[in-house]
């Protein structure tokens, strides 16, 4: 059987979504638990589109927040997949923050 190749590009996802009250703590901060659902759901879909399949999440190797994420924010979530196996595939999240107008962008995780 061959198998076709496909570039990074070809199942790459990016997820917009704006930091509401319901989504943050006491001081107004976007809730760690959030976050990582909404990298699981674009890592679910960069890798569905690798794989052609359904998948599911495995495991998480790190995560880190560096920055908070504040009440009116933007985040966007950016996903490739960097390796890719028989069974099982690698991708990598990459969460950008900014404010309503589009500027002060900043790189939220590590």
């Amino acid at each position: 059987m061959q198998i076709k190749g496909k570039t990074v590009d070809a199942s790459k996802a990016i997820m917009t979504e704006m930091i509401m009250p319901n989504d943050t703590n006491p001081i107004h901060n976007l809730m760690g638990g959030n976050l990582l659902r909404w990298m699981d759901v674009v890592a679910g879909i960069c890798a569905g589109r690798h794989c052609e399949s359904y998948v599911v999440t495995v495991s998480v190797d790190h995560v880190s927040f560096d920055k908070p994420i504040p009440l009116g924010d933007v985040i966007t979530l950016e996903c490739v997949v960097t390796r890719a196996f028989n069974t099982s595939c690698e991708v990598y999240v990459e969460v950008f923050s900014s404010n309503i107008k589009g500027k002060n962008t900043r790189r939220c995780n590590d």
